[in-house]
């Protein structure tokens, strides 16, 4: 579960108040708007990377609002993938494992699962420059989905993808979301993005939350 509790961010002239929505726990939601009102500010703020001026943020019923980004059960995947340049992607995959002191066998068999479930096993010695778009986000995927966390937040990873790959990634997202359970909070502008996998779908215009039919109408 996710829930925004009548939270307020003001950054540099820019304020969004009042924000209050609820999503409930294994749901799919996408989060959508115009450029510039708000949407990455508000996955920020869920992710710990935004302070609130006013108001609570709960995931999975726990008071998350004080905590910082490594105590708050969650993965991202930002829109460029952001891996890092010198690991191979066994090693992104493991990273999480890695900086929490697991064992390496454990962090072994992590990475390879995650490689088997994401396609990406005969990758795995690659390291970023190897690797073609739509490869670098299912390790980014993987890596963000690799402390198996109740939540996880995505700030429009399929902005840059040809139409191809772009459609392979949506089913994708969609099957493994199936297969985790985990709640997923997704930024598009993308439209079909939007149709296809939002199990729940949010609307911010001009700062306000809009929902159910009323977004649906927004999105036809």
């Amino acid at each position: 579960m996710i829930y925004f509790q009548n939270i307020s961010i003001i950054l540099n002239g820019f304020a969004l108040e009042n924000i209050t929505f609820r999503i409930p726990t294994g749901t799919y939601a996408v989060l959508m708007g115009r450029t510039g009102c708000g949407k990455t500010t508000i996955l920020e703020a869920a992710c710990g990377l935004r302070p609130l001026a006013a108001g609570s943020i709960y995931l999975m019923g726990r008071d998350v609002t004080g905590l910082p980004p490594s105590r708050r059960g969650l993965g991202l995947v930002p829109q460029d993938a952001a891996l890092f340049s010198t690991m191979t992607v066994e090693q992104q995959l493991g990273f999480a494992l890695q900086i929490r002191n697991k064992p390496k066998r454990e962090i072994k068999r992590r990475a390879a699962e995650l490689a088997d479930s994401l396609g990406i096993s005969h990758l795995l010695r690659r390291k970023p420059a190897g690797l073609s778009g739509g490869e670098r986000q299912r390790v980014a995927i993987g890596r963000a989905l690799s402390a198996q966390p109740d939540v996880l937040c995505l700030d429009e990873p399929l902005s840059a993808l040809d139409e191809e790959t772009h459609s392979d990634m949506m089913e994708l997202l969609s099957r493994i979301q199936a297969q985790t359970g985990v709640t997923v909070l997704h930024i598009t502008h993308n439209r079909r993005e939007a149709r296809r996998l939002a199990q729940k779908l949010i609307v911010v215009k001009s700062g306000q939350i809009i929902e159910g039919e009323e977004a649906l109408e927004l999105i036809s």
